[in-house]
């Protein structure tokens, strides 16, 4: 909505600006607009939303599934044209299934600023899948440690913990995945072939990672949480 009201202003002031600054205008504004998106590739797009409290969104649908990762405790309220409300009450690091929906107005009924990290699902729910498995499932090796949250045909989501210190198992991620870090990470990752990197990340950023085959050990002096969503098409 900011782009097309800039647009317009454009527009209403071609005779004192020149083409190129309308163009400059333009697509400064298009680059504004799409900070919030992180990661956009064939299977998924995943913006980092903040919404500030009492921010009302426009009237706007969801036409794909989403997976929703809340980096801050909080209540939304969801208004669809018929004027049924939906109340949504989450805790910091909660994971939601978020189906497709029609035309609704969000609302920001928190006393401050809420976090999301939406993960949009651009393959096809249903259908045939191929499926994958590996003798070193993470959740089947260490369940204690590597909890599934959600899990259907289009993906399977994984709360991972590490106490300080703590090593996990060496396992594989036979699908494409995404890392959303709940707290603040530093970590060595290591694989079966002896490769070893420190991987340093805050609180709330997004990794994208393809399949692989490694362990993780917390090198923190106080525990480590992510939540990983991993794309089974």
């Amino acid at each position: 909505m900011k782009t097309n009201l800039l647009i317009a202003v454009v527009r209403g002031k071609t005779r004192i600006l020149s083409v190129s600054a309308m163009v400059y205008a333009i697509a400064f504004a298009a680059e504004a607009a799409d900070d919030r998106v992180k990661i956009d590739n064939d299977q998924a797009r995943v913006l980092v939303v903040n919404s500030a409290p009492g921010l009302k969104s426009e009237l706007h649908e969801h036409k794909i599934n989403r997976v929703m990762i809340y980096l801050d405790a909080g209540q939304m309220t969801l208004t669809d044209t018929a004027g049924k409300v939906e109340r949504l009450n989450f805790r910091a690091g909660e994971v939601l299934w978020s189906p497709a929906t029609g035309q609704h107005v969000s609302l920001n009924v928190s006393d401050h600023p809420v976090r999301i990290v939406e993960v949009e699902l651009k393959s096809k729910a249903g259908g045939s899948s191929i499926p994958k498995t590996s003798p070193l499932d993470w959740v089947k090796l260490a369940p204690a440690r590597y909890k599934v949250e959600i899990e259907n045909d289009q993906v399977r989501v994984v709360r991972a913990r590490y106490g300080p210190h703590e090593k996990g198992v060496v396992h594989e991620h036979p699908f494409n995945f995404v890392v959303t870090f709940l707290t603040e990470a530093k970590m060595l990752v290591s694989t079966p072939e002896g490769e070893s990197k420190t991987v340093t990340r805050a609180p709330g950023d997004v990794t994208w990672g393809g399949p692989t085959k490694h362990v993780e050990e917390n090198l923190n002096d106080k525990p480590l949480e992510v939540v990983v969503v991993e794309f089974k098409k």
